[in-house]
């Protein structure tokens, strides 16, 4: 089997697909690596570093997609090089399906086999291949440290000969693996922090972590059977509303991340909260892609509302690559193992294990 990777544009994303050390595990199983000069030279790989391994350094990006029947990426290529792919070539990435139709009609169109990792189950045979999860505790991390670093007073409580100064509040809206970090990280830092979420099971986990978790009244456990939060009622939305518009006039900084596969993030903050919150306030919106929890969120922006700065970074990982890289292209190898056949050496897609059935796109699923 030859495996290819192909350099994402460096504008919008830093994370790659391969590092030198996990090149060497794909070649002890029998495969060949290609691919383009300069690939990971902006995080400190060398092409050097990849030939030493035995992977081969083609000129340009055209010639790894000739050479490859099995691409390895972050995103979807781009047009120009989706049109590129031979015939019944695997692609495999992190795709979000929902938001890249056209292009996951147009691959499906040239018989490509697309398997996006975004939609791996959470079961325990997928934990070391869980995409998601990685790159959401680097993203719950930097969210805070960016947060702090726009906020414009101390983080822990200061006792000084001329007063003390009061530990920072901080929310955390949803407490999925982004959240969980997030609290960890404000926490160590020595804020006080608070946390919701739909979901009453992870009531223990905010508390464990010394959080303090705020609960909608009359709630409900709004949990799939996969771990992630269902859309929620009217009535809960009215209730979510009150208690946060209550909450929000006592807190530093926010951090949101609640997210519904598959749909729009939903409209958690809307613009009469902002107005109550305090002059020098900020909002971390780490749902920002995919339309954010905050009114006024916008992508790659800090907008200025009355006083309270609301942060939309589209791709916060792209301030961690080399953390988020390494993790990463340890989770893609694990996959990659999971679907490989080492006897025949192709992929066996096999419908029955459900970590293929479900990462595996076809017509059925757009």
């Amino acid at each position: 089997m030859k495996i290819g990777s192909i350099s994402e544009d460096l504008n919008s994303e830093k994370r790659i697909s391969i590092t030198p050390e996990i090149s060497k595990k794909y070649l002890d199983l029998g495969v060949e690596i290609f691919i383009n000069k300069s690939y990971g030279i902006h995080l400190g790989f060398h092409d050097s570093d990849y030939k030493e391994k035995g992977v081969q350094i083609l000129n340009n990006i055209d010639e790894v997609i000739n050479n490859c029947n099995s691409l390895l990426q972050i995103n979807l290529p781009e047009i120009n090089y989706i049109n590129k792919l031979k015939e019944n070539i695997s692609l495999i990435g992190i795709f979000n399906p929902y938001r890249n139709k056209e292009k996951i009609h147009l691959l499906l169109k040239k018989k490509i086999n697309i398997f996006s990792l975004d939609l791996l189950p959470r079961i325990a045979k997928a934990q070391s291949m869980d995409v998601l999860s990685s790159q959401a505790n680097l993203a719950g991390y930097k969210a805070v440290i960016e947060s702090f670093n726009e906020f414009e007073k101390v983080i822990p409580m200061m006792m000084t000969a001329a007063g003390t100064i009061p530990a920072a509040k901080v929310l955390v809206i949803g407490a999925g693996v982004a959240g969980l970090q997030a609290i960890a990280t404000a926490k160590r830092l020595g804020a006080i922090v608070f946390a919701t979420d739909v979901r009453q099971a992870s009531k223990e986990e905010v508390e464990s972590l010394g959080g303090k978790f705020l609960s909608v009244e009359g709630a409900e456990d709004l949990e799939t059977g996969y771990g992630y939060a269902k859309e929620t009622s009217g009535e809960f939305k009215l209730k979510q509303q009150k208690l946060l518009s209550d909450t929000l006039k006592k807190i530093d900084i926010v951090i949101c991340t609640a997210l519904i596969p598959g749909k729009k993030a939903p409209r958690i903050i809307n613009e009469d909260m902002l107005e109550d919150m305090k002059v020098g306030s900020v909002i971390f919106d780490l749902s920002v892609e995919q339309g954010g929890n905050s009114a006024y969120s916008e992508i790659d922006k800090i907008v200025d509302k009355n006083g309270v700065k609301i942060i939309g970074y589209k791709n916060i990982l792209n301030k961690l690559p080399f953390s988020a890289t390494n993790l990463y292209s340890k989770n893609l190898y694990s996959f990659f193992l999971n679907l490989y056949n080492k006897e025949k050496k192709n992929f066996n897609i096999n419908l029955e294990d459900e970590i293929i059935n479900k990462t595996f796109i076809q017509n059925k699923n757009t």
